[in-house]
Parts: structure tokens; C-alpha cells; sequence
């Protein structure tokens, strides 16, 4: 089930590199076409604020990655579910304010991997203070 988990936040990243580049990088070029309902006159003029989101995004993809390589299994479990857990509620954002199926994109596969990370997870959490204990 960790490898399950820790594909599943593989995948998570990659989606965030993703919004990262087009957020950075592809805002005029590719930003019409992905979101054809905005006034094509709108994405110049708001480059600057979607490569400030792209660096958010650049973030949560830097501390999923962190989540990866941390030996101690207490703070890897901890830090993923942070890391996580600060996609699914930009995907419930995203979700709110823009529309739901702006928000899905992130919000499922950030919940699928929190609920294996949590299932891979759950034989070492202690019934006190819920933390994990070594693997």
C-alpha cells in the first residue's frame, strides 16, 4: 500500500508541476484553449497573477516531493498529509469559484492519495496522540 501511496503522490506532483509550467510559462499560449469560456483579451493582462499562482503550485509539488525522500516515516506521513491536504482545499477553492470541474482535477487524486497514504500508514499510527511509529 506505500507503493500505492507514494505513486498516487507522484501523480499529485506531476499534475502540480503541470499547472506550474502552464501557469508560468503557457498562460497566453495555451491558457485560451484550456479555458475557452474567458475572453481570449484577458490572458495578457493577467500573466503576471498566473505565474504568481504557478509558484504556489511550484510549492505544493516542492513539498510532495520533500515527502518522498524523508527517511523518518513520522514526519513523511505527516508532512504528505500537510502537503496533501493543501491541494485538496485548492481544489475545493478552485471548485467553489470557478467551477467544479476546475476543482476535480486536483481534489481527487490529492484525496485518493491521502486515503492510501492514511491505509499505508494505519498499522504504524498509534491510537495515542496519532503518531507513526518506525517501519
Amino acid at each position: 500500500m506505500k507503493l500505492i501511496s507514494r505513486v498516487l503522490i507522484a501523480l499529485v506532483i506531476l499534475l502540480h508541476l503541470y499547472i506550474a509550467w502552464f501557469e508560468i510559462f503557457a498562460w497566453e499560449t495555451v491558457g485560451p484553449d484550456v479555458f475557452d469560456t474567458f475572453a481570449p483579451e484577458l490572458f495578457p493582462d493577467t500573466t503576471e497573477l498566473a505565474a504568481n499562482q504557478g509558484v504556489y503550485n511550484l510549492f505544493l509539488a516542492a513539498g510532495l516531493i520533500w515527502s518522498l525522500f524523508i527517511g523518518d516515516p513520522v514526519w513523511r506521513f505527516r508532512i504528505a498529509m500537510c502537503f496533501l491536504g493543501f491541494v485538496a482545499v485548492a481544489g475545493i477553492a478552485a471548485a467553489l469559484t470557478i467551477e467544479v470541474a476546475s476543482g476535480l482535477p486536483q481534489l481527487v487524486p490529492s484525496v485518493l492519495a491521502m486515503v492510501a497514504t492514511v491505509i499505508a500508514y494505519r498499522g504504524e499510527v498509534s491510537d495515542r496522540g496519532g503518531s507513526v511509529r518506525g517501519s
